[in-house]
């Protein structure tokens, strides 16, 4: 697991999940670093079909080529495998932004965008990236 001021990074192998939390305003240098790290991060999954699933309620509106630079990120993220991002994200000002990282990276049809953890999951249920509830209420992975 990889842990940053700005962002985590970590893998479930079995699940093929990435896991992410983004947090605070980004710039150019913080997206070029959180990619860099991302790559060396996920390569274990990279080869195969891989979901990723992205905490985004402490980032905040971020500089405007960030838009570009994430978009770029997301375009190797599809080439290397992901099929499916969820997105957990509930500030208008942020989820325009978001949503043109999608289109500048050809990724809306396969990013999904809910409001809370628990929509996330069931999404990734569904999905058949993580395994139902157990009787206790708490998800397997």
């Amino acid at each position: 697991m990889l842990i940053s001021m700005n962002f985590s990074i970590d893998i479930d192998l079995e699940s093929r999940l990435v896991t992410e939390k983004i947090n605070g305003t980004w710039n150019a240098e913080i997206a070029r670093e959180y990619h860099d790290e991302f790559m060396k991060t996920v390569a274990p999954l990279t080869g195969g079909e891989w979901a990723k699933m992205i905490d985004l309620h402490n980032w905040k509106s971020s500089y405007p080529e960030v838009v570009d630079i994430v978009g770029d990120h997301l375009i190797w993220c599809r080439k290397n495998g992901m099929v499916l991002s969820v997105n957990i994200l509930d500030n208008p000002v942020t989820i325009g932004q978001l949503k043109r990282m999608f289109v500048r990276a050809g990724t809306a049809e396969i990013s999904r965008l809910v409001p809370n953890p628990d929509m996330a999951r069931a999404i990734l249920i569904e999905q058949g990236f993580i395994k139902a509830l157990r009787p206790s209420g708490g998800f397997k992975k």
